[in-house]
């Protein structure tokens, strides 16, 4: 297992960077981004900082993954009617810029074929 770098989610997670936390379980965090690129654009991340990537998570704790996807699902319901769509970008050249694993749920006004 591959321990990420220190990085704003991981400040996030401790509490030394504040968010208005969307949803907050045991093992997962979710927050609106300060960059939205739709009319509905939250990040759900894990509380651990053990993992940089998706492909990581989904090797060492599927369970955690699909968590994820469950937050991401109720956050949809709530902020949006039900559709999104779950981005994880994994790796630099995919466009990640924060090395600590986290899912984009973009809903919304999005347009066929938008990414």
């Amino acid at each position: 297992m591959h321990m990420a770098e220190e990085t704003v989610f991981g400040k996030i997670v401790s509490g030394e960077i504040p968010v208005e936390k969307l949803i907050e379980t045991e093992r997962v965090i979710a927050f609106h981004d300060i960059a939205p690129q739709a009319p509905v654009h939250i990040l759900v991340i894990p509380k651990t900082t053990a993992y940089a990537n998706v492909t990581e998570l989904a090797a060492a704790d599927p369970g955690l993954l699909a968590e994820i996807v469950d937050v991401a699902q109720q956050l949809a319901r709530e902020h949006a009617d039900g559709d999104f769509r779950l981005v994880f970008n994994n790796g630099a050249n995919a466009g990640q810029t924060v090395f600590h694993v986290h899912a984009h749920l973009l809903a919304g006004g999005l347009t066929e074929g938008s990414l």
